[in-house]
């Protein structure tokens, strides 16, 4: 394998195709920002790819070392208890790659402050 690492941003998934873009767009962001890896959009439900078959792109483009970034506010149910599960059947159907889990998105200061400050403008534009 080329070693070439895989990052998944890993979200819920809605009926609405129209709410993925902005994880479209993020993914983009990172793209751009992380050029020396493959990165990539999974949801848990509702819509494509799963995490495994996202996974499994990955490791069909050469990556053994995958990160995966839960794109959720908080640690609720589905991080605290689903992700973990279905991390656990991702390294079972690749035990050659080293996959880590991320802590929720919302749980970083920096990510809680970008969101106060676009609250905090909104309340300034009206």
């Amino acid at each position: 394998m080329s070693g070439k690492p895989g990052v998944v941003l890993f979200a819920h998934g809605s009926r609405d195709p129209r709410w993925a873009e902005p994880f479209e767009r993020l993914r983009d962001k990172v793209v751009a920002q992380r050029p020396d890896a493959i990165v990539c959009l999974a949801f848990l439900e509702l819509m494509t790819p799963s995490l495994a078959d996202a996974v499994a792109a990955l490791v069909s483009q050469g990556c053994d070392d995958v990160s995966v970034v839960p794109v959720f506010l908080g640690q609720g149910g589905h991080v605290r208890r689903d992700l973990p599960v279905l991390a656990d059947a991702c390294r079972s159907a690749h035990p050659g790659i080293t996959l880590r889990l991320s802590a929720a998105v919302g749980e970083d200061d920096t990510v809680l402050q970008a969101l106060a400050s676009y609250c905090a403008n909104e309340v300034v534009r009206r």
